[in-house]
């Protein structure tokens, strides 16, 4: 039996990740003089600019290496959904609404038909969020680059008196899931090293799945913002989260002093299995660097919950909120203690 894979031996370290970007926002120490500063609160997916009776609000992601499985494929038409997925689905946990957006594309040859696909897939985007792409920059970047990349930066805003931040979780809410398109666009690089280890190409079948695996991992992000933003319209909601990179320690973010217990979650969908099988991934490894059919998740008092989940047959209640602290996923006894 071969050495289990993480996300960590596939070449990406959350935790240095984490201390990278602490050593980058430890040397953010300018304060803007004047109207249109920002709101210095942790945690966030989306950050806050004070803007009157209305906080604005800026959130930038990009693709990752699901561009790899795009390019093995040469199907480039629906990574710019991915694009404004990532970004929008950050803005709405806030419950700000987004909208505009600009896209940046580093490409080492300039190639007007990958360009125009990735246009179709923005453009899909938008419309999906109700949103302008008001801008946006292709770099030509040979020296730099070898095959495209693409990221983007979503402007949104939400009145003052509607903002969600977390801050309000108590014990006794209950966390709702949304389901998830498939992998989305986090752990592509382990799910990809899982499968090139096992000998199987992005362009062929296995078991326990249908389609290739490329057209498995190629599905588009979810993007929330319509069905999210209805609900916090609708119903009292305390946290909004978006389960991308870090997975379940996405519930962090939310309110300190309290424990945060997935007791019942959405069963993966066969992709997620399949990594797992593969390359015999530990479940808590799992739940850290993928979705695992969870993508969105919303905490909100009991009966609050039980009517978001009687109302929207994409979601469901996959846990509770109690004193303590982290997160603990049951049944398994998985921790998950830092962000």
């Amino acid at each position: 039996m071969t050495d289990p894979w993480t996300y960590e031996k596939a070449g990406v370290s959350i935790d240095r990740k984490s201390s990278a970007i602490e050593s980058l926002v430890g040397e953010l120490t300018y304060r803007r003089v004047g109207d249109g500063q920002n709101v210095r609160m942790s945690g966030l997916f989306a950050s806050l600019i004070d803007y009157g009776d209305e906080y604005l609000t800026l959130a930038t992601d990009g693709v990752g290496t699901k561009l790899l499985v795009a390019q093995a494929l040469g199907k480039w038409d629906t990574v710019g959904i991915d694009c404004v997925a990532m970004n929008v689905n950050d803005t709405i946990c806030v419950n700000a609404e987004p909208i505009s957006f600009v896209d940046y594309v580093a490409i080492a040859d300039p190639d007007g038909k990958v360009t125009r696909d990735i246009g179709i897939g923005l453009n899909k985007g938008a419309e999906m969020s109700n949103m302008d792409i008001v801008g946006g920059e292709i770099a030509v970047l040979p020296e730099i680059v070898r095959m495209p990349d693409l990221s983007g930066t979503c402007l949104g805003r939400v009145k003052k008196d509607r903002v969600i931040t977390g801050s309000s979780c108590e014990s006794g809410d209950l966390v709702v899931a949304l389901k998830s398109s498939g992998v989305h666009s986090n752990g592509l690089t382990l799910a990809r090293k899982v499968f090139e280890s096992a000998g199987i190409g992005l362009g062929e079948k296995t078991s326990g799945i249908s389609g290739t695996v490329g057209e498995n991992l190629l599905e588009p992000t979810e993007i929330y913002v319509k069905e999210v933003l209805g609900i916090t319209s609708r119903h009292e909601v305390h946290g909004l989260v978006d389960i991308t990179g870090g997975g379940l320690r996405n519930l962090l973010r939310m309110r300190k002093g309290l424990r945060y217990v997935i007791d019942d979650p959405i069963g993966p969908a066969p992709i997620f299995k399949k990594i797992q099988e593969l390359g015999s991934v530990s479940e808590k490894e799992m739940y850290q660097t993928f979705n695992m059919s969870m993508g969105f998740m919303l905490i909100a008092p009991a009966g609050e919950a039980e009517q978001i989940v009687s109302e929207n047959r994409n979601a469901k209640v996959v846990g509770r909120v109690e004193e303590g602290a982290g997160v603990l996923m049951e049944p398994g006894n998985l921790v998950y203690d830092h962000y």
